[in-house]
């Protein structure tokens, strides 16, 4: 888990791959990591294609960030402040934030985004009942 160029094996700081977050749990595809130091840049690249990461600050969900096929990151789902255009969570699409969007920020999220923040939710606070 890296920043960005992290499939490639280091960042464009020079951080190699795996030195800016740490696995907490994993179930199925989902991933639930922490940040090592505060300043750790963000999840821009996996070496899992597919993946599905959520970012815990303290105790909780921060984000949900997806993967695509080429590893790189699709959308990102932010579930904590601040809010964008007045709406939380909301979800930023493409691989910088917002590029997939042709113009239009679409910030609200989709059924099956909803229902994947209900899920990463219910497992983070059932991990410990496994």
């Amino acid at each position: 888990m890296g920043g960005r160029g992290a499939s490639s094996g280091t960042s464009e700081k020079g951080n190699p791959y795996g030195s800016q977050y740490h696995a907490l749990y994993q179930s199925g595809n989902i991933k639930f990591v922490s940040k090592n130091e505060r300043e750790s840049e963000t999840l821009m690249e996996t070496m899992t294609a597919g993946r599905v990461y959520a970012v815990i600050g303290g105790d909780e969900v921060t984000s949900i960030i997806y993967f695509d096929k080429n590893n790189k990151r699709a959308k990102e789902i932010d579930l904590t402040p601040p809010e964008h255009n007045g709406l939380l969570p909301h979800t930023h699409r493409g691989y910088y934030h917002q590029e997939y969007d042709k113009g239009e920020i679409r910030l609200n999220l989709t059924p099956k985004e909803a229902k994947m923040v209900e899920r990463v939710l219910r497992t983070w606070d059932n991990r410990n009942d496994r």
